[in-house]
């Protein structure tokens, strides 16, 4: 058996917990808010310790009494079919994410049914993951019928009630990937959505985001989704999702929700229309093949791929990125190669881009059943 690991602190939860599930190695992590009125695991953190235990077979979990010490020993990776209550502190997207790493190399191909809040203002919505991350995962190779994520209920901060349907495919190895050249965007999609509000809410945030999207481009098409009756969840509210769509199939997403129900002021969907497109030109001026939100995903997979060189070009690495980097060095010993380059002055390419390179590490799907 490896040896485990041993981290302090709550922080980047998640990212140890996947990592350790893929290489195999138990890791123990200390001092769990240790200082805190409130000490040890949070619910979120303790669905999320749930959700793997059902997506993995074999795993050995050990939370000490005040649950600030946390030992976990992770089992192989089954899949099937998986139906999970996501606690609603935080949103689908916080367990999603996690799953989007893990889903590939399963045993059987996944199809989990999660539960919860879809959209909320601090994890990236169901809808951001659909437009970004599943064109990610099939660049590497993971693609067919078997690969969708679909809303089925919205279900808004505080109160939830959402449901999201993901499928996902399992292969041997995944393909790796050159990309270098973003290419300039060509189109904007989006959707703006509206929950227990009147649906003329979507429609007001459409034409304030593009009053300015307008200046830009000609093509945008933002779609208006107002779900009734049982598939609106339990709180009100409404958001928008923003798309751009580059000629070399890069996509670039940015998204705003509106304040969730009693926590704070309420938001003009006016704002929230502007604030998104303004994020959204944000996010087009970092730039990169791969958008600040998919950053870590794509990492996984380049690590994970062939013994052979993949390359990516992303916009300014983010703090979480910074710290999966040094995660990725600690459990698969895998270090980029990270070249920094400064567009020209007169390109107008945007901000400094990084340059990450990589040899596969050769991680294969060990299961017998793939054919």
């Amino acid at each position: 058996m490896s040896l485990g690991l041993t981290y302090d602190g709550c922080n980047f939860f998640r990212q140890r917990l996947v990592l350790s599930t893929l290489s195999g190695k138990r890791v123990k992590i200390r001092n769990i808010r240790s200082k805190d009125d409130n000490p040890g695991l949070r619910d979120f953190e303790a669905s999320f310790i749930r959700l793997l235990d059902k997506v993995t077979n074999g795993t050995r979990i050990e939370i000490n009494q005040t649950g600030t010490v946390l030992f976990y020993q992770p089992g192989l990776l089954y899949g099937g079919v998986v139906e999970h209550e996501c606690n609603t502190q935080r949103s689908v997207g916080y367990y999603l994410e996690a799953l989007l790493m893990l889903a590939p190399f399963m045993k059987n191909p996944l199809k989990a049914v999660l539960k919860g809040v879809t959209n909320d203002p601090t994890d990236p919505s169901v809808d951001q993951l659909k437009y970004t991350s599943i064109p990610v995962m099939k660049r590497f190779g993971i693609d067919g019928e078997g690969l969708e994520l679909k809303v089925v209920k919205r279900g808004m901060a505080p109160g939830g009630g959402g449901e999201v349907l993901f499928t996902c495919p399992v292969r041997k190895t995944l393909r790796p990937i050159q990309l270098s050249e973003p290419g300039k965007i060509k189109r904007i999609r989006g959707i703006a959505y509206s929950v227990r509000v009147s649906p003329q809410m979507a429609n007001r945030i459409v034409d304030s985001a593009r009053s300015i999207l307008n200046k830009f481009i000609p093509d945008i098409y933002i779609y208006t989704d107002h779900m009734k009756g049982d598939k609106s969840g339990k709180s009100p509210g409404f958001g928008l999702t923003l798309v751009a769509e580059t000629l070399n199939g890069t996509f670039l997403s940015a998204e705003q929700v509106s304040t969730p129900q009693g926590q704070g002021d309420p938001v003009l969907p006016e704002d929230l229309g502007r604030n998104c497109a303004k994020l959204l030109l944000e996010e087009i001026y970092r730039g990169g093949c791969i958008d600040s939100a998919n950053q870590s995903l794509a990492l996984v997979y380049m690590t994970l791929g062939q013994q052979d060189v993949s390359k990516v070009l992303l916009g300014h690495l983010s703090p979480y990125t910074i710290e999966f980097l040094r995660h990725m060095r600690d459990f698969f010993q895998m270090m980029f190669k990270i070249e920094t380059q400064k567009p020209a002055e007169d390109e107008r390419k945007g901000g400094d881009k990084v340059l990450m390179t990589c040899v596969g590490a050769g991680y294969t799907n060990i299961s017998k059943s793939i054919k």
